[in-house]
């Protein structure tokens, strides 16, 4: 599962991809794909950072994708705020297991493993143009 941040920095992408023939404020995004403003100016500023969009200052400034949807896929998203967190020896620290991990824990990481496969086997403009009767961040 992904936390809350990368939920909202999708969102926004999402957004910002099957809406590009403007820059958006953060306040209008906010509304647009239902996150705190506050929240989400934080989540936009990481992706800022990364080059996964950009942002124009001044009163008609505003957020844009900067590369293109076909390009920029789930895990650079999720990545750019808060990477999938795989597990590379034992959370316990016990001595016996090091990198050798129990089943339990081989289990888990094959799985962040599954879905970080999954994320980055999926661009955003994949979701952007499914054809689906629930259109993504949009009320019916």
């Amino acid at each position: 599962m992904i936390n809350q941040t990368a939920e909202y920095a999708l969102r926004a992408v999402v957004w910002l991809a099957t809406h590009p023939d403007r820059t958006w404020s953060t306040s209008e995004l906010a509304a647009a794909t239902q996150v705190p403003a506050g929240y989400l100016s934080k989540t936009l500023q990481m992706l800022a950072r990364t080059g996964l969009v950009e942002s124009s200052p001044g009163r008609r400034g505003g957020f844009r994708l900067k590369g293109s949807p076909e390009t920029v896929s789930v895990l650079d998203v999720v990545n750019a705020v808060s990477p999938v967190q795989r597990i590379k020896e034992c959370p316990l620290r016990l001595r016996g297991h090091r990198t050798q991990l129990c089943p339990l824990h081989r289990r888990l990481d094959a799985a962040a493993a599954a879905m970080e496969s999954a994320f980055a086997q999926t661009t955003i403009a994949e979701i952007a143009n499914e054809s689906s009767a629930a259109v993504p961040l949009c009320e019916a």
